[in-house]
Parts: structure tokens; C-alpha cells; sequence
């Protein structure tokens, strides 16, 4: 089969690999689209944690093209994958911080994923999807499955202003979400201008323009005291250390986006101090897959407005390229294109 395949900084290519024969628990599922995110740029550039050889691509959707000796899964059943595989025994699995796991491992991360024709699955990790869904779409609830965390630890109420750094794929995701659970007053901030467009489009109360508006001034005008909630979508310390300026005392920053390991913020302890901020990180998707593919379904969060392009497997390193310049909000790669 053929597969794109990460071996270390600046090596990552497609290739030919022979699949090897399932074992116990296994299905081997035929890949229909893999998105990449800003999580894959990071692996292939050597700056987020991966275990090298693999087949990068956590984010996919496909047909079980062999369900092996698997019950209940059928033959050509559409299939969502949750890449995510805890242990089950460590001190965090037992009080069930599942994502937490001292041994977790990722399929697209530390086990080859979804950018190639087939992928090997564990059955815990396969979820079903309705036959009529897009493949696309389906593509979508690993991100969105994240997202649904975050939303959980930024502890938004009926009423909050918040602010959304970012504009990207996470940022308007996380719009959705926010506009979902009630608030009354969504602000996004975000360089490109089709980026804002689409965040209009999706329900921003307020759109600002890093590179031209006063972001911390605008912010303070439209909620007088500063944000019930920040939540940084871009991964930038640039943004992370803006989002602790425009919180409200007693206010909630949420750092979503994936900075770089090692990347850092200077922090002045006495604002967070004096603003009695709760500062939260989000990590990955706890028991928050299933409802993600809920909301999909629902049409509660809504994927035809982004701006997706499709590649085939051999245009892998132009749909990198396409992310990581902002010419698509997400890139999905498409095996049999």
C-alpha cells in the first residue's frame, strides 16, 4: 500500500509498505480522508513529541475493509477513529483521566495513522458513523471531539463574553461550541481576512484584526471589565501571553492551542494574582469522542462553511504546505482520489 511516512526531521515521503496480518482485536480499515492539523506540522518538523518511523494522520474516517475476527463491526461499515489509546492500569487511567495516561499512545503519533490506503485499528478505538456521512465530515470529529474538552474546561455559562484567538479550524470550531453553550457576547481575533469572513458567517458578535486594531482596547469597549473567558486557538506565545491581558479579574484563560515543546511566556505573578485568574490547559479528547459525532450529526456544528481543500496522497507535502501557509483552513488528504 501506500502510505506517507515520517522518519525523522525534514524525511517524510510517500512510500510503499506492505500491510502486516491482523491480530486479535485488530480491523484493518481502507482510509477515505485524513485532515492534518497543526499537531502534524509540529511532528514533521521535529517540534512535538512522536515516535519515528510512523505513518503520521490522526484524524481520519474509513470503510472496514477487514474486520478480522472482530464481533460487531461488519464489512463496509463506515468508521470514525479515535486515536488516542490509554493503558487502562496507571494512577491517572484508574481515576479516569484517561488522556493523562503515563503509557498513552496515539495512532498518526507514536502508530502509523490515517495518511495512507489502509490503516491497522485497534476495535476499542472504532466508532461507528452513519452510512450517509461524508467522509469529510467524519474526518472532523477527532478535532472537534478536542474541541468538546475544551469547552468543558473553559466552564463557559449562559451569558459569558469570551474570546477566541484564532480563526483557524480550532477557533471556529470552538466558536460553534461557545455560541452553543450560551454566550452572549463570541469575539474572535484573527489575521486573515477570509478567516474573519467565515467567523462572521458562524456567529462572532465582534471580528478584530490583529495587525490593525487595538485588540485590548476593543475587547475592554465591548465588555467594559474584560472577558469571562479566553481561549487561545493559534499556539503562539505571542497569543498565550495577550489571552492572561484581556481575561477579567476572576476570568478564565484557556490555553488550547499546541505551542512548541520547549517554547515559553514570561509571567507577571502578581496579575494573576491580583485578577484571581484560573488559567486551564486542554490535552486531547477524554470520553468526548461519541459526542462529537453527536453534535456532527445534529448539524450542531457545521463543517461545510470551513474552507477545506482535498488532496490525493501523493499531494501530501502540498496539503502541509497549503496548512502551514494559510491557504485552507484544513487540509484533507483523500487515499483513492
Amino acid at each position: 500500500m501506500k502510505a506517507a511516512l515520517f522518519e525523522k526531521p525534514g524525511v517524510f515521503n510517500v512510500v510503499n509498505r506492505n500491510l502486516r496480518r491482523l491480530q486479535d482485536g485488530e480491523v484493518l480499515v481502507r482510509v477515505e480522508a485524513c485532515g492534518i492539523c497543526g499537531t502534524d506540522l509540529h511532528i514533521v518538523d521535529g517540534t512535538s513529541r512522536s515516535t519515528p518511523p510512523v505513518v503520521p494522520g490522526h484524524e481520519y474516517s474509513g470503510i472496514v475493509e477487514d474486520p478480522g475476527n472482530v464481533q460487531g463491526i461488519e464489512q463496509g461499515a463506515r468508521v470514525a477513529i479515535d486515536p488516542n489509546i490509554s493503558c487502562a492500569t496507571c494512577f491517572y487511567c484508574r481515576r479516569g483521566l484517561v488522556h493523562l495516561c503515563t503509557g498513552l499512545r496515539a495512532l498518526g503519533v507514536d502508530i502509523d495513522g490515517g495518511l495512507a490506503e489502509f490503516c491497522i485499528v485497534p476495535k476499542e478505538q472504532l466508532h461507528l458513523l452513519p452510512a450517509d456521512m461524508a467522509p469529510e465530515t467524519g474526518a472532523f470529529i477527532e478535532p472537534l471531539s478536542c474541541a468538546v474538552h475544551g469547552l468543558d474546561r473553559a466552564r463557559i455559562t449562559s451569558g459569558d463574553s469570551v474570546v477566541i484567538l484564532g480563526g483557524g479550524t480550532a477557533g471556529l470550531i470552538m466558536l460553534q461550541l461557545v455560541r452553543n453553550a450560551g454566550a452572549a457576547v463570541i469575539i474572535v481575533v484573527e489575521p486573515l481576512t477570509q478567516k474573519r469572513g467565515i467567523a462572521r458567517v458562524l456567529g462572532a458578535d465582534l471580528v478584530l484584526d490583529p495587525s490593525s486594531d487595538d485588540i485590548v482596547a476593543a475587547v475592554m469597549e465591548r465588555t467594559e471589565v474584560g472577558a469571562d473567558v479566553v481561549i487561545e486557538c493559534v499556539g503562539k506565545p505571542a497569543t498565550m501571553q495577550m489571552s492572561l491581558t484581556l481575561a477579567r479579574r476572576g476570568g478564565v484563560v484557556e490555553f488550547f492551542g499546541v505551542c512548541p515543546i520547549g517554547a515559553t511566556i514570561p509571567v507577571e505573578p502578581n496579575l494573576v494574582y491580583f485578577k484571581e485568574l484560573t488559567i486551564v490547559g486542554s490535552y486531547v479528547n477524554p470520553h468526548t469522542f461519541t459526542r462529537a459525532a453527536t453534535l456532527l450529526n445534529a448539524g450542531k456544528v457545521r463543517t461545510e462553511s470551513l474552507l477545506i481543500q482535498q488532496f490525493p496522497l501523493e499531494g501530501v507535502h502540498e496539503a502541509f504546505a497549503a496548512l502551514r501557509e494559510g491557504r485552507t483552513l484544513k487540509s484533507v488528504v483523500r487515499p483513492w482520489m
